[in-house]
């Protein structure tokens, strides 16, 4: 498939916590966060499943950074519950 007929990133949303936890991280934390969040949005599937729920648990263990998301059904756009970093 062609670059301008790929699927591309999903819209990345944080809901109210994430934007909570968020405004505490420093800008180191702020940057290796950032990184994780486009991994994930080129690649919704990268987290683990949370059993019993529609979560992902995505953790790079590099950077130490850890988010909780989910995907819509489209794929589209990633709803980040929680950061950590």
């Amino acid at each position: 498939m062609s670059p301008e007929h790929g699927t591309g990133r999903s819209r990345v949303i944080m809901v109210e916590p994430a934007l909570t936890q968020l405004a505490k991280l420093t800008a180191s934390e702020t940057h290796r966060l950032d990184r994780a969040i486009v991994a994930i949005s080129v690649n919704p599937e990268l987290g683990t499943e949370v059993p019993g729920t529609l979560l992902r648990d995505y953790a790079d263990e590099v950077d130490g950074v850890r988010i909780i998301y989910f995907v819509t059904a489209l794929r589209t756009i990633t709803i980040v519950a929680y950061v950590e970093a």
